[in-house]
């Protein structure tokens, strides 16, 4: 059901600083900051061969992210996205084999421009996974 690696997402207090890192230190390229309201965090995508690595920052202090953030103020890990053909389909697979589908269970449009859905963490070895229609 799942293809590739979209993007592993790491979350950040300072967006800017965690760029220049990988920018600068590891000569990657980095996108430009896009603030995306609708999911509370704004994001940066570093490009990789293979993949790309998402970091995201809190926007505003009802981000649903700020939580983690202070938890984790160095940074860490908060999700991997993985490519689906058909979310709709991959979500009622997933629901008859009791996974649970964060919020209220429909795909939002997320930074790609296509629909996404986050899956509980509980239900796949502590990881809160993201799916991303192809």
């Amino acid at each position: 059901m799942i293809g590739r690696l979209n993007h592993v997402a790491i979350a950040v207090k300072d967006l800017a600083a965690a760029s220049a890192l990988y920018r600068d230190a590891l000569g990657a390229k980095v996108s430009l900051p896009m603030a995306l309201p609708a999911h509370g965090v704004t994001v940066v995508f570093v490009e990789l061969a293979n993949t790309k690595i998402e970091l995201l920052q809190p926007l505003g202090a009802n981000s649903p992210i700020a939580n983690f953030v202070a938890k984790n103020p160095d940074g860490a890990i908060h999700h991997l996205c993985y490519e689906v053909e058909d979310i709709l389909a991959a979500r009622e697979r997933l629901q008859q084999n009791g996974a649970r589908v964060l919020g209220d269970g429909e795909p939002k449009i997320g930074a790609h421009g296509k629909p996404v859905l986050f899956l509980n963490p509980k239900d796949f070895a502590g990881t809160l996974i993201e799916l991303e229609q192809r």
